[in-house]
């Protein structure tokens, strides 16, 4: 992004809404949707800048703003704070209306009044009262705004969409917020209005990031997003895709049945990121895409409205996959893939995806399930024992995904062979298990170290043990803080094996807790008479624990791991 595309600078509200400057919401971004609770956030922000000796400055965050010409600016994220603060300003010009039509000092009120308009709103013709705003919305929320609520006229609140609810309810907020302020300040009620004008607009400010094009702004979005501010990118991509359709002239109906399609697919994935939805789509079916390149390829792709629908209607058809396999607990699929499904969110692996969504379009239930279990144990090898770099195995992933869609792959057995270039061998994996350590203090790992300990369970004891069950805790045999009868371990030591897999093992609820720091000796008392084999196998095996024991624990678990996590077309 060259710097002749890009500019980034503070203003402050007078300066955003000055010299001749207008914004414009795209048409086809969202509507207006803050609540109560955001009104009265900003509310509480303003006053803190009104007293004397108040907060000298108040900063609003990014506005992001698309121009060619640095005049006229499409806003690509902050419309909802800019029309917020447009409705604070008319709350605040019905209240001087109010005084002129009252004749209170009316002819001051009345330049009051239109200097305000003129500055923050834009002008409005006197014959016709059509405004000429400064601020246009989008498609759903213009008329209502330009036609009620601009020229301060009657507000109608029957036949409404909800947004427009939304924007008569935020304005009627604001307005008697505005009235309290006026009459507990005291003194003249037109100077206290203009005055509280005055210093929102010089108080407020924000930092203003302007670009060229939309591919610029995508990539604002990116930059910003990894700095922890959470823009919508999904914004900007609909606005792309109905300004195709835009352009090629197609009619209202169409526009709006599009319009409620993507609605209902981005209400259906909830907490789930609409981005990551869409890229795990298209690298189930096209090359490889990183995140920050994706917009600029679908950018140059999708350019017709025929393909456009196309692109909708594969979306549509990847939903329901993609929602069970990030969350498997609400599908209905089988139980043994839900089952997988759930292994690899428990894993937190989301690599495998793309290549997932192609084969669930293809193969059968049973042929899909080998595939899925393919992914669960080439991520537990390869993610959660490994720890290995997940750049090359997304490539992997995408290039059998690439291969299912094309029609190249079509069974199970020869997508498997595909993958085995992130496989982990049985040596490789051995090694890396029977060296490994996962700290207890984080959930994530106490669930996969419940996992791995009723796996190991099962395969000893045939014991149909299920890792969620809360009837069981997990075991350190060498404790984290040792106390008397553990003199001969140093503090290097504790830190090295206290969380080994070797030094963990499965507990009755409350064994744990009554054990405590006890001696080896004490414990394994205890252990000998617990209900899980891997337990009972401590004390039988071990008079005393030392590293060496703690090793060869973890040897034998490794043995049984690279049996249970294993591929045998692979291995």
């Amino acid at each position: 992004m060259s710097a002749t595309n890009f500019n980034t600078k503070n203003d402050t509200y007078r300066k955003l809404m000055g010299n001749g400057l207008t914004y414009r919401i795209p048409r086809f971004q969202r509507d207006y949707s803050w609540t109560e609770e955001e009104w009265e956030d900003l509310w509480l922000d303003i006053q803190g800048t009104l007293p004397p000796g108040g907060e000298p400055a108040h900063y609003m965050g990014y506005l992001v703003l698309q121009s060619e010409n640095d005049k006229v600016f499409e806003v690509i994220d902050g419309q909802q704070r800019l029309t917020t603060l447009s409705l604070i300003t008319l709350a605040v010009l019905k209240h001087l209306q109010r005084l002129v039509d009252g004749q209170q000092d009316a002819e001051r009120n009345q330049q009051r009044r239109d200097q305000i308009r003129q500055s923050y709103i834009g002008y409005l013709d006197p014959v016709t009262l059509v405004s000429r705003s400064k601020l246009t919305l989008n498609r759903n929320n213009d008329t209502y705004f330009q036609t009620y609520i601009v020229p301060l006229g009657h507000l109608p609140g029957r036949g409404l969409r909800a947004s427009e609810h939304s924007l008569r309810k935020a304005f009627e907020w604001f307005e008697k917020r505005v009235g309290e302020h006026a009459a507990k300040a005291g003194g003249d009620p037109g100077v206290v209005l203009a005055q509280f004008v005055e210093t929102m607009s010089d108080k407020l400010f924000f930092t203003v990031i302007t670009v060229t094009d939309e591919l610029n702004a995508y990539k604002v979005f990116e930059t910003l997003n990894a700095r922890g501010v959470r823009l919508s990118a999904t914004d900007l991509l609909k606005n792309h895709l109905f300004s195709v359709l835009h352009r090629n002239g197609r009619q209202e109906p169409e526009l709006k049945a599009l319009e409620n399609r993507w609605e209902a697919m981005v209400g259906r994935l909830g907490s789930e990121s609409f981005p990551d939805f869409l890229r795990v789509h298209w690298n189930s079916r096209f090359s490889f895409v990183r995140q920050t390149e994706l917009f600029h390829v679908i950018r140059g792709r999708i350019s017709t409205p025929e393909v456009v629908f196309q692109l909708m209607r594969r979306m549509e058809e990847d939903l329901d996959a993609y929602l069970t396999l990030a969350q498997p607990e609400a599908s209905a699929w089988p139980p043994a893939l839900k089952r997988y499904a759930a292994d690899l969110r428990l894993f937190s692996v989301r690599q495998p995806f793309p290549l997932l969504l192609a084969a669930r379009r293809v193969l059968s239930d049973a042929s899909f399930e080998t595939v899925l279990r393919g992914c669960v144990m080439i991520s537990f090898r390869y993610n959660v024992i490994g720890g290995r770099l997940t750049g090359d195995q997304e490539r992997v992933y995408n290039q059998v995904a690439e291969k299912i869609a094309g029609g190249h792959l079509n069974d199970p057995a020869t997508i498997l062979k595909a993958m085995s270039a992130v496989y982990p061998g049985d040596a490789a994996f051995h090694a890396a298990f029977a060296e490994k350590s996962l700290g207890t203090g984080q959930s994530r790992n106490r669930r996969v170290l419940r996992y791995i300990l009723t796996a190991l369970e099962r395969r000893l004891t045939g014991s149909p043990l299920d890792f969620d069950n809360d009837s069981f805790d997990l075991e350190h045999i060498l404790p984290e803080k040792p106390e008397l009868g553990w003199e001969s371990f140093d503090d290097d030591v504790v830190e090295a094996f206290a969380d080994r897999l070797g030094n963990l093992t499965l507990l009755a609820k409350g064994a744990n807790r009554d054990l405590g720091n006890a001696p080896f000796a004490v414990k394994k008392s205890m252990y000998s008479s617990s209900a899980f084999g891997i337990t009972r196998k401590v004390a039988e095996e071990n008079a005393d624990w030392t590293p060496e024991r703690l090793a060869a624990r973890q040897n034998w678990m490794a043995d049984q791991a690279t049996a249970i996590w294993r591929i045998d077309q692979l291995s």
